[in-house]
């Protein structure tokens, strides 16, 4: 059973920061090549560099940045046709670009819940759509026999999908939506040789949570006891759950939703004496 990527071409959605990154730099450490996508270019730069056409060591460079609006219908096509242009292929796909918004649940309205439905749910799907075409045209090249596997489509998922906070409730309508999407998209694509699965992670030791934790020295705490393992997840562990399921080592799983929460999600978040 093998867990390697190397060779495969992969496009990261959400790279310029915390897991998106942390994915993004996972892949290509482990030999893939990726394709860096986020709206940050300035940020880009900083973690990937320039392009290779404005490099001197471009033969050796195998990612790439992208920039741009990606609930664009335009700017999804431009990012397929720069993967296509920058390595002929694409077999992986992680839809790691999402927003985090909170409020009060009844002061939630319509435009909120549309804003994290467009960037959490469409643009997943819209994307995923897109590049699952790609892949099938690739297969077209097989051997009518073949059962070699098209690809695989990430998508990262929340917690909140399953695990109600009612200053979240916008954006565990988007996560939960983008579940069910995983698991409709699986079945759909399953006959192509396409998988499709997805994350569900809790607290996160990104950039953004720091900075909220430097501002909440009790949230940490918080975040601690209600976890069975004790601590917060760094984001190289969610890049390596992202890895397997992207690898042939997992060949036979479509549909799933894998949780990386160190067991915060098996205990009961209500503080009330057990009985």
């Amino acid at each position: 059973m093998s867990f390697s990527i190397a060779g495969k071409t992969a496009i990261v959605t959400g790279a310029a920061n915390g897991v998106g990154l942390a994915i993004a730099r996972h892949f290509a450490d482990q030999g893939a090549n990726v394709v860096c996508a986020d709206m940050n270019e300035a940020k880009l730069i900083e973690e990937f560099g320039e392009n290779p056409e404005a490099c001197d060591d471009s033969e050796e460079k195998t990612t790439r940045i992208f920039a741009g609006d990606l609930r664009e219908k335009l700017t999804l096509a431009n990012l397929l046709s720069a993967t296509i242009d920058a390595f002929d292929r694409v077999d992986i796909l992680v839809n790691a670009s999402r927003q985090v918004m909170t409020s009060d649940p009844l002061d939630v309205d319509d435009k909120t819940v549309s804003c994290l439905l467009d960037q959490n749910l469409m643009t997943a799907l819209k994307l995923s759509q897109l590049i699952a075409r790609r892949m099938i045209q690739q297969g077209e090249d097989l051997p009518e026999d073949s059962d070699a596997p098209l690809g695989s489509i990430v998508n990262l998922s929340s917690i909140a999908a399953t695990r109600t906070q009612p200053g979240l409730m916008a954006f565990s309508i988007a996560a939960a939506a983008l579940e069910q999407m995983t698991r409709a998209l699986a079945v759909a694509l399953a006959p192509h040789r396409i998988r499709v699965n997805a994350i569900s992670f809790g607290s996160v030791m990104s950039a953004s949570l720091m900075d909220t934790l430097r501002e909440d020295r009790a949230l940490r705490g918080m975040i601690v006891e209600g976890t069975p393992l004790g601590r917060i997840a760094k984001a190289t562990e969610v890049a390596e759950t992202a890895r397997f399921l992207t690898s042939d080592g997992s060949g036979f799983m479509t549909g799933q939703i894998l949780t990386v929460d160190g067991g915060r999600t098996l205990v009961d978040a209500v503080g009330a004496p057990a009985h």
